[in-house]
């Protein structure tokens, strides 16, 4: 017995040293990497870079090199810093030959975060319809939720935990109807009062054919959406934007990423090289005329310029961020939600 209970501390003793020595160290000995601020300018064909000088000063930079003043930089990225060039009174008429007012520019502007901390947490099973069509400027939460099972969708009122079959079964006869297949395999969706409109979800059934699903004063609006010959989804990211140009995000089983034009229905490949969104994580900072789209992958953080209209790759820039800290025993990680042990290098 005392032998076994000297074993036992003895593992747990070490258990606790490969936990808590990596971090002790990683805490004090090691400095995050700094990368720069990092945004692609049409305005010069580069990528503009700020950042902290030797002297703790801001610089403005463009990757090649070339110096700007802080004016000058703020002309560079006028999508970026039009509120400070309305201030100033500088904002042109017109950019990249196009003529544009500070409207234009706050309508086109979009950001959007794509993490595995998201993609790999659990999923609570149940989700919330708005009203696409109220006739109201602001949306209102509904008093019910859905959830998809095997051989449809139920709507479940909230006040009194009662299944609403009539809602249900008008739903799902619709989803039927333009060849959904239960259950579903994937679903986004944005359940918020807290945005301008809302396009209700974008799923994938159980052939991960691609549905966009929506209530519209009341009734259920089903779309199945054609795919190119070949294109296996795997991810959808309902965007939302205020531009109203995109209804979603995809990526594909190879990475590769996709978007789908909320009007025509039209699905184009972007050249933003292959992404595993399970595994790294991607900010996108669009405007009119260009995307700048970070990924942070192994030991690097690669930025693309990518064409705002035709989706093509116009620059790309890559920053070192080599892993300097020591591995060990950790039970949480930036990739998903889980508290499990596991060996981190």
């Amino acid at each position: 017995m005392i032998r076994t209970c000297k074993i036992f501390f003895g593992c747990l003793i070490v258990l606790l040293l490969l936990w808590q020595i990596p971090s002790i160290y990683n805490f004090f000995a090691v400095k995050p990497t700094d990368t720069p601020f990092t945004l692609y300018s049409s305005v010069v064909g580069k990528f503009a870079v700020l950042q902290h000088g030797e002297d703790k000063k801001m610089t403005y930079k463009d990757h090649t090199g070339g110096e700007y003043t802080e004016d000058q930089f703020d002309s560079i990225l006028p999508t970026f810093y039009y509120r400070q060039l309305i201030t100033d009174g500088r904002f042109p008429d017109s950019i990249c030959g196009r003529a544009v007012t500070p409207r234009d520019v706050q309508i086109s502007n979009f950001n959007m975060r794509i993490s595995p901390l998201d993609l790999n947490a659990p999923k609570i099973g149940v989700q919330q319809l708005l009203e696409s069509m109220s006739g109201r400027v602001d949306l209102t939460l509904p008093d019910d939720v859905f959830r998809i099972t095997d051989s449809g969708i139920e709507f479940v009122k909230m006040a009194t935990n009662e299944i609403d079959d009539r809602k249900s079964d008008r739903f799902t006869e619709m989803m039927l109807s333009k060849g959904f297949v239960f259950p579903a395999y994937r679903m986004s969706g944005n359940p918020t009062d807290r945005k301008e409109y809302d396009e209700g979800y974008v799923m994938l059934d159980a052939n991960r054919k691609l549905f966009h699903i929506k209530q519209t004063v009341g009734r259920a609006y089903v779309r199945a959406i054609e795919l190119p010959k070949d294109l296996v989804v795997e991810h959808l990211f309902i965007t939302e934007f205020p531009s109203r140009k995109w209804l979603c995000f995809m990526t594909d089983v190879e990475g590769n990423f996709w978007v789908v034009e909320r009007d025509s229905y039209a699905i184009k490949r972007t050249e933003i090289p292959q992404f595993n969104p399970e595994a790294e994580s991607m900010l996108i900072i669009g405007n009119m005329f260009d995307w700048t789209v970070r990924v942070n992958r192994a030991n690097e953080q690669c930025y693309y310029a990518i064409n705002a209209d035709d989706y093509t790759l116009i620059d790309s820039l890559t920053y070192s961020t080599p892993n300097k800290t020591m591995p060990g025993l950790k039970f949480t990680t930036t990739k998903d939600k889980f508290v499990k042990p596991r060996f981190v290098n």
